[in-house]
């Protein structure tokens, strides 16, 4: 018997391992989702990675009637002139100061709002307060430009009215340069504020019901539950979307910053999208306007990197 079993062979219990698919399978194997993102990567690619060839006439003297391969080559000089100049400091200050006074108070006012809906059990007033909130989002910018200017006017502005009525002395809102940013940003957050808690009141709705059961239990009121169950949940959100938002730290649009611009606030308005509008469209010089929104991108896209790296050296929560 013991013979016997010396001349069993032993049988190899280590699993196999699957065999790698190749990507063609998984492509045909799953080509109902490919097709599906195909719209969106042609587009990406289409209006975002094929432009990226003309960004070369940042570093040549563009003329159109020689193309762009034709043109002469230039170096730096566009970035030097741009860094030299005496208005770079003030619009890379505007550009920077109206980004952060955004940030301060923009993001984390949908927070608070989206913590204040979720608290809200009377069905019919969180419907109303929501749509309250979120119909300035679906107003134009044009619209809303004009819309700040009506209710801005000395002569007939509601605001100015309002303000004369309390016995207050309003001042030039639109024309006062240190009064710009804040109607800038503070017409921003009221069109964007209710907008914006719609992705924290998705990450709102994944909050397991037992935790706060249990913490009513333990006595913990609204506010400790808001505090140590609601925010921790949404604290990845908010990373991420953190992270996007100071990576596009000097990407100030340009449209309605035109549309409120005047000579009289020229001072705190002019920022380096708006610059750029001027420098290529109206006075065109495109290689000159190619260089500075090269440089802002590039800055862009310095910090959007930098951030995402602190995040991920501080926490798991980062984009990559």
């Amino acid at each position: 018997m013991k013979a016997s079993q010396e001349l069993t062979p032993q049988t190899n219990t280590t699993p196999e391992r699957p065999k790698k698919t190749s990507w063609r399978r998984r492509v045909m194997h799953n080509w109902e989702l490919y097709l599906f993102i195909l719209p969106c990567m042609l587009y990406f690619f289409i209006f975002h990675y094929l432009p990226m060839y003309g960004v070369q006439i940042a570093f040549k003297n563009f003329q159109p009637a020689k193309g762009i391969t034709g043109s002469p080559w230039v170096g730096f000089d566009h970035f030097e002139r741009f860094f030299n100049s005496y208005y770079f400091w003030d619009l890379l200050w505007n550009t920077l100061s109206i980004s952060l006074y955004e940030l301060a108070i923009g993001f984390p006012l949908p927070i608070i709002l989206a913590l204040a809906f979720n608290e809200i059990r009377n069905g019919f007033f969180k419907k109303s307060v929501q749509t309250v909130t979120y119909a300035p989002h679906f107003i134009s910018i044009v619209v809303m430009a004009g819309m700040i200017i009506t209710f801005l006017s000395p002569s007939s502005g509601i605001l100015i009215r309002m303000i004369e009525w309390v016995g207050l002395q309003p001042a030039n809102f639109l024309e006062d340069p240190a009064w710009f940013k804040t109607v800038y940003v503070l017409s921003g957050v009221w069109q964007s504020a209710g907008w914006g808690t719609i992705i924290y009141l998705a990450a709102l709705s994944g909050v397991d019901p037992q935790l706060h059961e249990a913490a009513i239990v333990d006595g913990a009121s609204r506010f400790k539950r808001v505090l140590h169950i609601n925010i921790p949940t949404i604290i990845p959100t908010i990373s991420i979307l953190l992270i996007l938002n100071v990576g596009n730290i000097l990407g100030v649009g340009y449209e309605k910053i035109l549309l409120l611009q005047n000579s009289l606030n020229m001072e705190s308005s002019d920022v380096i999208s708006t610059f750029v509008y001027r420098a290529g469209l109206v006075n065109n010089q495109l290689s000159f306007s190619t260089a500075v929104g090269l440089f802002n991108s590039v800055v862009n896209a310095i910090l959007l990197i930098t951030v995402n790296r602190i995040a991920k050296k501080t926490s798991d929560n980062s984009l990559w």
